[in-house]
């Protein structure tokens, strides 16, 4: 009943590309008018077909986890590619279309993530194998999107251009106090704290993180300059010149995105300036994917720029820069995945299959989101004050002007 009921769903809903569906009685169907993405997809499992009539996103994930579903040739990207395109501009009926839509508000204004959720959330992504992450990070082990200026840069490379993009636009001088908010494993607070001669605190909620981030200023002989602590961004009291955020702010939750900006805002003087760089969507306000939630990152949410901008707005800060990165996710998970891959070897002595199908579903799933999906990195740059931050951009590029 259920591989029929989906095999006389699929025809409507493939408008481009080829996919080869195979249940797991053997019969074999065919949707699509052909070309790219072709794909084929079996599913071993006969009650799969109403696990994902139910929750696709979520079945189809668990399924290929579970290795109750293949993908031929194991190209995940095309079968996301596919699922994406077809997805793409489809519109329900007007009264499912506004049942799914306050569905969605109501479950992105949910997520509730007060001081312990936050900190159990982190821990189920990052305080894992320490050594997961130095495989397949890089030198410089950031875990966020890189900044390639241009298309030959190695990974390295753009991750050093992405710190020098957000130190220029900090407008840092030595001797000023900064808060890294989700400082991550130290990486940016070192980075600003040896290039610009100033203090930084950098605050984070994994203790993996921390200790990897003390170690490190330990060994830079930075320890007089840097301090990191375990501590959420609400507790913090001091005031700071300046603040930095980088791949936090989607964590935060849509009911907390007025708190986090006006914590921001709160945290620094007149002439104080912000950086915040995140996870956001081109698209109408949306919950992230349930897989993802469940299994990746548990109470994240991607805002639109209109969510983050009424936040700020109610803060008193000045949008004294907005900069939207197309492309650069894309490339980053793309190294990342290579990475991974070339150490497997080493992650199997770590984790089992279950969990190396799971990372990598995870990279392509998200390097497809900014690829075919509404993902994109913004970065709002905020002042406290109108003369701060010079009129023009022509600060960044010294070089150019010279």
């Amino acid at each position: 009943m259920w591989n029929q009921a989906l095999t006389t769903l699929l025809p409507a809903g493939v408008r481009t590309g080829r996919l080869e569906l195979t249940f797991a009685d053997g019969s074999t169907q065919i949707f699509g008018p052909g070309g790219a993405p072709d794909v084929g997809v079996t599913l071993h499992d006969p009650d799969l077909p109403r696990k994902v009539l139910r929750q696709p996103d979520l079945a189809m994930g668990e399924a290929y986890t579970g290795g109750r579903l293949t993908i031929r040739n194991d190209d995940v990207r095309g079968f996301l590619a596919f699922a994406l395109r077809n997805a793409r501009g489809r519109k329900a009926p007007w009264p499912l279309a506004q049942v799914a839509s306050l569905w969605k508000q109501a479950k992105s204004w949910a997520i509730w993530n007060h001081i312990g959720v936050a900190r159990k959330n982190v821990a189920h992504h990052y305080d894992i194998s320490p050594e997961l992450y130095d495989l397949f990070l890089g030198a410089t082990k950031q875990y966020t999107c890189a900044y390639f200026r241009r298309p030959d840069m190695t990974l390295e490379e753009a991750q050093a251009a992405k710190m020098a993009h957000i130190g220029g636009k900090l407008l840092l001088r030595p001797g000023m106090r900064v808060l890294d908010i989700g400082c991550g494993f130290g990486t940016l607070a070192l980075t600003l704290a040896r290039d610009h001669g100033v203090e930084v605190t950098g605050i984070t909620l994994s203790e993996v993180q921390l200790a990897e981030a003390q170690r490190r200023a330990r060994e830079a002989g930075l320890e007089g300059q840097v301090a990191f602590r375990l501590q959420d961004y609400r507790t913090v009291t001091e005031t700071y010149d300046r603040v930095v955020s980088v791949g936090m702010m989607e964590h935060v939750g849509l009911p907390h995105l007025r708190t986090y900006f006006q914590k921001v805002a709160d945290l620094m003087p007149k002439d104080g300036v912000a950086l915040i760089h995140y996870i956001g969507r081109w698209s109408p306000p949306d919950t992230i994917s349930p897989w993802f939630d469940k299994y990746i990152f548990p109470g994240a949410y991607c805002p639109p720029i209109s969510q983050a901008l009424r936040a700020v707005e109610k803060t008193g800060m000045i949008l004294s820069d907005l900069e939207v990165w197309r492309g650069h996710y894309e490339r980053t998970l793309q190294e990342w995945l290579k990475r991974f891959d070339a150490n497997i070897d080493r992650v199997r002595q770590m984790h089992d299959d279950r969990f190396i199908r799971m990372w990598r579903y995870y990279l392509q799933s998200a390097e497809m989101g900014f690829a075919e999906g509404h993902l994109v990195i913004h970065q709002l740059q905020l002042a406290k004050a109108r003369v701060t931050v010079p009129m023009t951009r022509d600060y960044l590029y010294p070089a150019r002007n010279s």
